[in-house]
Order: C-alpha cells, then sequence, then structure tokens
C-alpha cells in the first residue's frame, strides 16, 4: 500500500497550469517538522514537493498561500530523469489525493467568518459576517 499523510506549511504559492489536454496541475510544496528535536534541541524540517490535479489543483491554487497550513494525504511517485549535465537523478513526489486546509480562513483579522459572496464591483474584499445569534424562550420544561 502506498498511502502517506502530511500536515506541512508551504513553502510557496501554488503554481497552477495545464497539461496539453486542458487537465489543471498544481505544484507545491510543504515543510514538515519532525517530531523530535536533535541532542541541542533543534527541530528538523523535511521538504516534500505536492502535485494535485484536476479540480483538487483549481482548489488548492485558489485557496492555498505560502505559509498556510495543510493536511495531505495521497500517494508516493518516484521518477528518475536525466538533468542538464546528464546525470541521472531521482525525485520523490507526493501525488495529493485529497488536501484539507488547516489555516483559518482569516487568520490575519481573527475573524473566523465571512461572507464568501464574489467581491464587490470596485472590487473589494468579500464582505464579513458574523452569524445571527437566535433568541432563545426557556419556559422552564424539560421535555423529557
Amino acid at each position: 500500500m502506498n498511502k502517506v499523510f502530511l500536515i506541512g506549511n508551504l513553502t510557496r504559492d501554488p503554481e497552477l497550469s495545464e497539461t496539453a489536454g486542458g487537465v489543471s496541475v498544481c505544484h507545491f510544496a510543504i515543510a514538515v517538522n519532525r517530531s523530535y528535536t536533535s541532542q541541542d534541541g533543534e527541530r528538523q524540517t523535511d521538504f516534500f514537493n505536492v502535485t494535485a490535479w484536476r479540480g483538487l489543483a483549481d482548489t488548492v491554487s485558489r485557496f492555498a498561500k505560502k505559509g498556510n497550513k495543510v493536511a495531505v494525504s495521497g500517494s508516493v511517485q518516484i521518477r528518475n530523469y536525466e538533468d542538464n549535465q546528464g546525470q541521472r537523478r531521482t525525485a520523490v513526489d507526493v501525488i495529493a489525493q485529497d488536501i484539507e486546509f488547516l489555516t483559518p480562513k482569516n487568520a490575519n483579522s481573527g475573524d473566523d467568518f465571512y461572507d464568501a459572496s464574489p467581491a464587490s464591483a470596485s472590487g473589494g474584499a468579500p464582505a464579513r459576517k458574523k452569524p445571527a445569534l437566535q433568541s432563545f424562550d426557556d419556559d422552564g420544561d424539560i421535555p423529557f
């Protein structure tokens, strides 16, 4: 079974492109901290190249940016190629099957709620709104 689960932060903005056949593909990298520290107290970090395809590629390129924390599940793909100097190289990529965005949508503003309607005609950001609270009339009767 070839399955990998990673949680880390994007090291660069996702790069969206299309294949010659018109299929969306998105490339990005994440930094994942190891769960232990070295003898001198430093934590090591691993860097993974991730590729997302089709609708997932479009979603990642639209909503993720450098620094965002994401959870990626997918498979590992190893590919061999020849570099410009003619030397044989090996690359390890993660092919994403599912990505969950772990950074709150409005992490900078501290507001977890927003109206996802398109930006106004003036080019501004979507209007933010808090959820409406409903009043509750407690008559003292417990229904159980």
